[in-house]
């Protein structure tokens, strides 16, 4: 840095009325913005009883085959079990809407069709629109009151690599690195309140600023609806996943009399 540094004194009101409010509005509008998100939350649907089935018939396959080594399952009721699934699997017993009919479409449904996925991509719009709309209101409300402001000096050095991140609006090259604009000041509180808002509003808040970054608006890319998960061709690959795990099977207590004698010094050579 060069010997010749400009000095600046800064008016205390500067830091009354353009720090401070800056600060206080970018907390206040985090706070509001969460529960704001919370009342456009709407409940969660109740799925029907064939679908928490469909799920559920998955899931008990996967627990099946997580314990197919070790398991604490006797070697007849594991097979049983697993046979019966993979019966059931290739029947298409345990799909919400029954087993598939042989000129039925191979192509999962349109989720454009569904009013559950219209609903929850609608939620997650006008979501994304409460995250964004204040940050640009924000924005604009600093560049046309405050802008070209000098707020405050950091109290630590720093190396010119950090000159423009923190001198945005201010075309100075002889100021010292360490002073901070208004608008940089926008972007230091955008990503460090995210401590403050998991201290008030707990961890699991809408305001955190790190999820504007990785909405499709932010990163200029418009959001594609999900597909909607084919249980058929799911329970089909479940069905030789189980396949493949029966033929591993051990059981945890095969020998299991003779192990334990061995550990405490009680198996005879005879045995």
């Amino acid at each position: 840095m060069s010997s010749n540094a400009v000095s600046l004194y800064l008016d205390p009101q500067i830091r009354d009325w353009v720090l401070f409010p800056i600060t206080l509005v970018m907390i206040l509008v985090g706070i509001l913005r969460h529960y704001v998100v919370i009342l456009l939350q709407s409940p969660p649907k109740k799925l029907p009883r064939a679908a928490i089935r469909e799920q559920r018939a998955l899931v008990r396959s996967q627990i099946l085959r997580a314990t197919s080594t070790n398991s604490p399952i006797s070697e007849s009721f594991y097979k049983s079990i697993s046979r019966n699934l993979s019966q059931a699997f290739e029947a298409g017993t345990y799909l919400k809407d029954g087993p598939p009919k042989a000129d039925a479409p191979s192509t999962p449904p349109n989720p454009l069709s569904d009013p559950n996925a219209m609903d929850g991509m609608m939620a997650g719009m006008k979501t994304q629109m409460v995250m964004m709309v204040p940050q640009m209101v924000i924005m604009g409300w600093i560049n046309f009151f405050f802008q070209g402001f000098v707020l405050i000096k950091l109290p630590f050095p720093l190396t010119l690599g950090f000159k423009s991140m923190l001198q945005r609006g201010i075309e100075t090259p002889d100021m010292d690195v360490r002073w901070v604009s208004s608008l940089s000041w926008y972007f230091l509180n955008f990503f460090g309140l995210n401590g403050l808002y998991r201290l008030i509003l707990g961890g699991d808040n809408a305001a955190d600023s790190t999820r504007d970054m990785t909405t499709p608006f932010a990163a200029g890319v418009p959001q594609a609806p999900g597909q909607a998960q084919d249980y058929n061709k799911l329970l089909k690959a479940e069905k030789d996943n189980l396949e493949l795990a029966e033929g591993l099977y051990s059981w945890v207590g095969k020998d299991v009399e003779q192990r334990v004698l061995r550990r405490y010094g009680k198996l005879h050579s005879s045995l």
